[in-house]
């Protein structure tokens, strides 16, 4: 069912559904698909990058690069589209990050994991060497 929501880009009130925008920002959206899509069916434009196709078009960058995400343009199609890695800001096609950033992010986990395993072990080991005596009075007066 839905229910009542601020649009995300505009600050309006809407019914939200299936989108988190208003409907005029969809048609926005919607009318901006259509330029930069029709601008990309030109043959010659096919390999257009996104600063290209941002100027030929006037289509806001921030559009493109959701389209990309979204898949509704394939960088499989138009082989100079790409967005920026999320750490490093490289151009990628796929994801949030690019394969530099996801190798480099497991070896600091894989060295995370391992300093944890090692310390664990330390604490356990620790513990078995401390040895804990009790006295007992044996002639404790009641």
């Amino acid at each position: 069912m839905a229910e009542l929501a601020n649009c995300s880009r505009c600050g309006n009130l809407f019914l939200k559904g299936i989108r988190d925008i208003c409907q005029n920002c969809y048609k926005e959206e919607e009318a901006a698909f259509q330029t930069v899509f029709k601008f990309l069916q030109v043959q010659k434009n096919r390999t257009a990058t996104m600063i290209e196709i941002v100027e030929a078009t006037n289509v806001d960058e921030s559009y493109i690069t959701k389209f990309v995400k979204e898949k509704r343009l394939l960088p499989s199609h138009f082989p100079n589209l790409s967005y920026p890695c999320e750490r490093c800001g490289n151009g990628i096609t796929t994801g949030k990050l690019c394969h530099n950033c996801q190798e480099e992010l497991k070896k600091e986990l894989a060295i995370h994991d391992e300093i944890e395993t090692i310390s664990e072990e330390r604490r356990i080991k620790e513990k078995q060497e401390t040895n804990t005596y009790y006295a007992f009075n044996k002639h404790k007066r009641n």
